[in-house]
């Protein structure tokens, strides 16, 4: 009785699947996380333009005021006669909180400045006019 070696069936060459997937998962982690999400909805301003325009880091109150002069705080509709006492309650007595004004470059500048005379009678400790980078 002859024994003969029985031969092993030889397996095809295989790319390592696994670690090729767990990369593609990395990046695409990574770049959700890393790309900038921020789109602001509601009301539509046009900001006027400035050369030394600094994004702000800080939370801030942002109160919009569009082409026809209406005031909009928490993106809802707030008349000016109103809209001194919903500041005074938002703001709460803290002495630096900032008050961003993002009104639309059409707007006349008498209602902008209404809305910051408003502001600063609330209690805001500092104020802001949006503008966008001078492009």
């Amino acid at each position: 009785m002859s024994l003969k070696p029985r031969k092993r069936k030889r397996y095809g060459i295989q790319a390592p699947l696994t670690s090729l997937i767990d990369i593609v998962f990395m990046l695409l982690i990574y770049f959700l996380l890393t790309t900038n999400f921020m789109v602001e909805e509601g009301i539509q301003i046009k900001l006027p333009q400035a050369n030394a325009a600094a994004p702000q880091t800080q939370q801030e109150i942002t109160i919009y005021v569009d082409r026809e002069g209406r005031a909009f705080l928490l993106n809802k509709e707030v008349p000016l006669n109103i809209l001194f006492s919903e500041l005074k309650k938002i703001i709460g007595g803290q002495e630096d909180r900032l008050v961003v004004i993002k009104a639309d470059r059409a707007v006349i500048l008498n209602k902008a400045v209404k809305v910051m005379d408003l502001a600063k009678a609330a209690g805001a400790g500092r104020l802001c006019l949006a503008t966008e980078k001078d492009s």
